[in-house]
């Protein structure tokens, strides 16, 4: 099978020749920079750049010697942007490491050590402490109240999001002439030069959204006494994705795989809200987005969300998403053999094939082998799975750590 082939075999709950594997497709099932340059000193891979692409987390884009060791089945069609060494500049990662930025992103380094990023009119957006690993949100624009024209005042307070101001690529290029001409001209020439899968970050986020305008204590208690607000706030947010939406699947609806949305929507201890408040506010809107998708385009639609979400994974099922990741099973309720059980027929686990909390990080390479293996037995046959850590890779996961996960895929697959 080709990597294409594997993604969408998977995808449609067919047992493909082996699990399909990510890793740097989305943003949350990448590798830190910081990783990944230990990784290449490890495998002794030569030349090539440690290029930082999603500045907020600080995460690599994997060049494609490392996709190819890795035997990495799908990308992120934003790797199809700034390709070239003059849209990068060398910089120095929290060990000392080079690595690079994008030009247009140029943090300001404070006297502690630590840093701030800056929107063009000089708001403090993002904050990253000395020796850290990931930038902080530091404005939350509608933290005193709502405006009163939503719809008017939101595409403003969105750009001074550190989300949205600091994007990674595509849609660091959105803003320019022709990028949607642009965009669908770069991801089929990628789609030409590669057969692995091809997928979308699209964000449209809801709920977090409410969490990066008002802060996380504001938008939570709005839920259950400002409803009113929250709906208005809702609707301008379902304005602006379904516009964009639109775009996306008229330029690559037919030439990316896979379309990933974002809402986180749990904790530890379940989702963030009652499910009921979820079914009434977030779950029409969220069935809304994947509808179009399905209607407008030949791609799948791919919901990231942390936590424990088990009880409204039914709903987000009946919502009409594809794909569920990071399958955060260091949570209630999230066992994968629950999971497994209970779901596996009706959507795809993309994700959950290693903890990154307390194994892969801590256990010795033969744990997380162990522990690899396990997971591939549970979650791999009859389909319905690709296989990532649960979320990133963080910087100090080592590098024999993340070679006895591969080792374990290919122990698995017989090769």
């Amino acid at each position: 099978m080709t990597s294409r082939e594997r993604v969408l075999a998977a995808i449609n709950h067919q047992e493909p020749d082996r699990p399909p594997v990510d890793v740097g497709a989305t943003p949350s099932s990448g590798i830190s920079a910081i990783a990944y340059g230990n990784l290449k000193q490890h495998l002794a891979l030569q030349g090539g750049h440690t290029r930082i692409y999603d500045v907020v987390q600080q995460l690599a884009q994997p060049e494609d010697d490392v996709l190819d060791r890795l035997g990495v089945d799908v990308i992120d069609v934003g790797r199809a942007f700034n390709t070239a060494d003059s849209d990068w500049y060398d910089i120095k990662v929290a060990d000392g490491q080079t690595a690079q930025y994008p030009t247009w992103f140029h943090p300001e380094l404070r006297d502690d050590g630590s840093w701030v990023a800056r929107t063009p009119d000089g708001t403090d957006i993002a904050h990253m402490p000395a020796g850290g690993a990931f930038y902080d949100q530091s404005h939350f624009p509608w933290l005193d109240g709502y405006p009163s024209d939503m719809s008017a005042a939101l595409p403003d307070a969105m750009s001074n999001v550190l989300w949205a101001a600091l994007v990674h690529s595509p849609w660091d290029h959105a803003s320019e002439e022709g990028f949607w001409d642009e965009l669908r001209r770069r991801t089929i020439a990628l789609r030409e030069s590669t057969d692995r899968a091809l997928m979308i970050v699209c964000g449209c986020n809801l709920f977090e959204w409410g969490t990066f305008l008002r802060r996380m204590d504001n938008f939570l208690m709005d839920l259950f006494i400002d409803e009113a607000n929250v709906e208005r706030l809702l609707d301008a947010l379902m304005e602006a994705h379904l516009a964009t939406l639109k775009k996306v699947c008229a330029a690559v609806g037919d030439v990316c795989d896979i379309l990933r949305f974002g809402d986180d929507l749990g904790i530890d201890t379940g989702p963030f809200m009652p499910p009921e408040l979820y079914r009434k506010l977030f779950k029409p809107r969220h069935a809304q987005l994947c509808a179009y998708v399905h209607e407008n385009s030949s791609m799948k639609t791919f919901l990231h969300s942390c936590g424990s979400i088990y009880k409204i994974m039914p709903d987000l099922i009946e919502a009409g998403y594809d794909v569920i990741n990071p399958v955060q099973t260091n949570c209630v309720d999230m066992e994968p053999e629950r999971l497994k059980r209970e779901f596996g027929s009706d959507i795809t686990f993309w994700g959950g094939g290693c903890d990154t909390r307390e194994v892969l990080n801590r256990a010795t390479p033969e744990a997380v082998k162990a522990h690899v293996l396990e997971r591939l037995n549970i979650l791999a046959p009859g389909g319905g799975f690709v296989f990532n850590t649960v979320h990133n890779i963080l910087p100090e996961v080592s590098p024999a750590n993340i070679m006895a996960m591969f080792e374990a895929l290919d122990e698995f697959a017989g090769r």
